[in-house]
């Protein structure tokens, strides 16, 4: 009787047709955001959340991935800790066959670096006929950018999780434009690549041994509130990774240590795949959870989308590639544009990049949109995610912890996808970078593991 003599209390959700008609009534509303889970996962998305196992496998896993600590501990050859004859490369797993321009254009880059073939057409016949054995970076403890190509000599980082004991590894960035990563292979890139392996990388080697671990989660933190989001913008860690290097590099390769020095310094992405190495780390300290609806992979080699789950092993579930949508250098456009490529999306996956926008107003000159742009699409990933991250924090957000964890059920229920803003490589083999902007995940790639989890649950 008291809903009927005390005045009206209108929820609206839907269509905004009701709610602004009650309005035009004068009469107060409630407006919801609701939307229908995502077609032909009803049944799936409730028997996942029937599990009783989820609720508590998600917080250990996810309480994992936020309580990891990255160290930088050493920077070695790609020799010491990959299998012999093996190529990693981003993404799932691909084949030549199905291998984009910028992939194929890396793997020959990699084999001309490697003296395993004269020219580039006898490095793509090799290739072809499966004399190197391709691999996935993520299935070796690896993280590489964009083609994320490793050949044995190349330098990784190597960066250990103080709390948990897991170890990853990640090239070296090589700097932007026509680099191996985006798929050039021509004399400047392998030139660059000889000077990294016969100079850059053993001078970083013998300054990290001076240096002692060096402490990523707290350089990343402390880049979050000068700007940075660590995926596409990195000035701020970069800086912050030379203060600590700079004094050993000088100490440990002082005939070298000018050129380094200014290598580094002119190249404001130094730092993003220590970052990677770091939030690969930290996702892997979430793997392996039984019941657990975490996400702790998001990459892509060129072609498909994948992502791995906690709870469901070393699986990939994949969709297509998609385009990004975004800014283009000097004449290249659309039309140019590869299908999203590269591991750094790790980045999003362990709680930064695309989910920390609203920490880099300045990310939106690179990608496009607006500043309200990345502030939105931080907002939105909360929506999505189990847990705010203790240590990255966002201060225009009044210094709230960067949405962590993405979840497939809370994928599934809302239908949204995570952020992920990214570099566009040349469609074209030795093209090299031709923009930057945001793209959206396929998602199937989710959807499917979501129907995965709901059989694992039976």
């Amino acid at each position: 009787m008291s809903l009927l003599s005390g005045p009206p209390r209108v929820i609206t959700t839907g269509a905004s047709l009701l709610d602004e008609a009650l309005r035009a009534q004068a009469v107060p509303t409630i407006p919801v955001s609701w939307r229908p889970p995502l077609p032909g996962t009803a049944d799936a998305l409730a028997a996942v959340l029937a599990d009783p196992r989820r609720q508590a496998a998600n917080e250990r896993a996810v309480g994992r991935l936020t309580s990891a600590r990255p160290f930088l501990t050493g920077v070695r050859r790609a020799s010491e800790v990959l299998a012999e004859g093996v190529f990693l490369h981003a993404g799932p797993p691909i084949t030549w066959e199905r291998a984009s321009g910028p992939m194929r254009g890396a793997l020959i880059g990699a084999m001309l670096l490697e003296g395993l073939a004269g020219d580039e057409h006898e490095a793509g016949r090799r290739l072809a006929a499966g004399e190197i054995v391709l691999a996935p970076c993520h299935e070796h403890a690896a993280v590489g950018p964009m083609a994320g190509v490793v050949s044995p000599s190349m330098w990784l980082f190597e960066v250990r999780d103080d709390e948990h004991g897991g170890v990853a590894y990640c090239s070296l960035n090589e700097g932007l434009g026509k680099v191996l990563r985006y798929g050039a292979y021509g004399p400047e890139v392998l030139e660059r690549l000889r000077w990294m392996d016969e100079v850059l990388g053993p001078a970083l080697a013998a300054a990290v041994e001076r240096t002692g671990p060096i402490d990523l989660r707290a350089l990343a933190a402390q880049a979050l509130q000068m700007g940075d989001e660590l995926h596409n913008r990195n000035r701020a860690a970069t800086s912050l990774l030379l203060r600590e290097l700079a004094p050993a590099v000088v100490e440990a390769a002082p005939g070298v240590a000018a050129q380094v020095l200014r290598f580094v310094n002119g190249n404001d992405h130094f730092f993003l795949n220590a970052a990677m190495a770091a939030a690969k780390v930290s996702t892997d300290a979430a793997r392996d959870v039984p019941g657990s609806s975490l996400v702790v992979a998001m990459a892509r080699n060129g072609t498909d989308f994948g992502v791995q789950v906690s709870g469901l092993g070393g699986r990939w579930f994949t969709g297509p590639a998609g385009v990004p949508d975004g800014l283009y250098l000097g004449a290249y456009g659309p039309g140019d544009a590869n299908p999203d490529i590269g591991d750094s999306t790790i980045t999003e996956t362990s709680g930064l990049g695309g989910f920390a926008m609203a920490a880099a107003p300045a990310i939106v000159r690179f990608v496009g949109g607006e500043v309200g742009d990345a502030v939105r699409a931080t907002l939105s990933m909360y929506e999505i995610t189990l847990a705010e991250h203790p240590a990255y924090q966002i201060p225009g957000l009044g210094f709230r912890g960067t949405p962590v964890g993405i979840d497939v059920t809370l994928v599934a229920r809302t239908g949204l996808l995570p952020v992920v803003n990214t570099g566009i490589a040349g469609r074209i083999a030795g093209t090299g970078q031709v923009g930057a902007g945001l793209v959206k995940p396929p998602v199937e790639a989710f959807t499917t593991a979501l129907h995965a989890l709901a059989d694992a649950s039976k």
